[in-house]
């Protein structure tokens, strides 16, 4: 059985870690390839930009240092994405910059599938238009709300794996994620009211 990333289901991850703890290190190289695209998705959400392939791969290594403290019975992906975003914020800081909305943008839409040529163009341009929004209202939350709209929704982990991820209560995951979608709501709304489409933009 495969989950929805080409990767292991949890039981099948199990065994992999197993192996790898009575030491058969080659097996890690099964947990790389089914977690690597969101680790990378999640790499550049936190804005690794053209260094979030080198974060991911120090991720993953620091990941393989730490196994012998996974928990075991817990899921792979929600752990190894705390390790990402720490590694992620600790690269950024270093480096003294953020990374352009704009930036992010790009290469968080480069991994969705192709609109058709076929399709209208006027579909095609609201769509990319929507996306631009989100991103721009997201990037106007508090850190928090950020950061469980990330995972819950780009990341594509659902309310239990966000809460491991992030280390919250489930109950939390679900209070802040239901302002922060309210937030987003209102944003965007206003966005539409205030864009070429609802009158004149604000300068």
């Amino acid at each position: 059985m495969r989950t929805r990333e080409g990767g292991l289901v949890d039981a099948d991850e199990a065994v992999v870690i197993a192996r790898v703890r009575a030491g058969e290190p080659e097996a890690y190289a099964e947990l790389v390839r089914a977690h690597t695209p969101v680790a990378l998705r999640a790499a550049v959400a936190w804005g690794a930009g053209a260094e979030a392939e080198d974060v991911v791969q120090q991720a993953f290594f620091k990941a393989y240092r730490s196994l012998g403290r996974f928990k075991e019975g817990s899921a792979f992906r929600p752990w190894l994405l705390r390790i990402v975003v720490n590694e992620t914020r600790n690269t950024v800081r270093s480096a003294g910059r953020q990374r352009a909305v704009a930036d992010r943008e790009a290469d968080l839409l480069g991994g969705e599938p192709r609109i058709p040529e076929s399709a209208d163009p006027a579909v095609a341009a609201v769509r990319g238009e929507r996306s631009r929004r989100l991103l721009d209202a997201l990037d106007g939350l508090s850190e928090d709300h950020r950061q469980v709209v990330i995972h819950r929704y780009l990341l594509e982990l659902d309310e239990t794996e966000t809460a491991q991820a992030l280390g919250w209560p489930k109950g939390t995951v679900k209070s802040r994620l239901s302002r922060a979608l309210k937030k987003l709501g209102l944003v965007l709304e206003e966005g539409l009211r205030d864009g070429p489409e609802g009158g004149e933009e604000r300068g």
